[in-house]
This record gives C-alpha cells, sequence and structure tokens, in this order.
C-alpha cells in the first residue's frame, strides 16, 4: 500500500476499468468526479473521497478506504473502497426499471417455423393470381 496513488491509477487498481488508459480517458471525458467536482487525471487519492464511477448502465459511487497501485485480484480490490447506501439502492432500482421495461418491450409473436412460412408463402402466390 503507498500513501498517494494517482486517480487513473487507483480506478485501475479497484477493477473499475481494465486499462489505466480506459480510466484515464474516463476522467478527462468529465465521467468520473471526485468529491462531486471533475478532476485531473493525476489528482492524488486521499481516504474518505467520494468518487461517482460509471460502469455500464450503472453508476457507482464509493467511499476510498484503502489505497493501492497495484491490481490485485478482484477480492482484494474490493477492499479499496465501499459503495454508499444511497448508490447501492439506486443501482438496484435502476436495473428493476430496466428489468420492466426490456419485459414490456419483447416482441410478443415469434417467428414463424417452417411449414408457417411455407403457408404464409403459398397464400402470398395465391393474393397475386
Amino acid at each position: 500500500m503507498s500513501d498517494s496513488v494517482r486517480l487513473d491509477k487507483w480506478l485501475w487498481a479497484a477493477r473499475f476499468f481494465k486499462t489505466r488508459a480506459l480510466a484515464k480517458k474516463a476522467i478527462e471525458g468529465g465521467k468520473v468526479h471526485y468529491d462531486g467536482a471533475r478532476v485531473k487525471t493525476s489528482k492524488n487519492v486521499e481516504l474518505g473521497a467520494l468518487i461517482r464511477v460509471p460502469q455500464g448502465w450503472d453508476i457507482f459511487e464509493v467511499e476510498v478506504i484503502g489505497l493501492s497501485d497495484q491490481r490485485r485480484g478482484a477480492p482484494e480490490a474490493r477492499t479499496l473502497y465501499a459503495e454508499t447506501d444511497e448508490s447501492t439502492v439506486r443501482r438496484a432500482k435502476e436495473a428493476e426499471a430496466r428489468r420492466l421495461t426490456n419485459e414490456v418491450m419483447q416482441h410478443p409473436l415469434k417467428r414463424p417455423d417452417k411449414k408457417q412460412r411455407r403457408d404464409i408463402q403459398r397464400f402470398q402466390r395465391h393474393q397475386g393470381e
């Protein structure tokens, strides 16, 4: 463990991004917020800081509880941060809303099978006569 770690290295070590380049790109693009503000890649991470990190459809809000500039296994990386309760509840609500939306948006009809396709083609041929 070290006493000062750059934000891009910490995000990479905490396994929010696969590479430091992706972490840097997200920080420079304004996607990652440190204590509620946009920051530069070289910002030193401090214990107790709140970081908002996008992950696919979700946005994680985590508190820094450990510092590391080395990428290790996921269980060890999980010890570097603690997700806030509000973040957990918000992500669960958004996931449920996405699930319900997907259920509603499902196409009710399935594709016709081979026999049904033949019947459709036969019907279309007879309509043209």
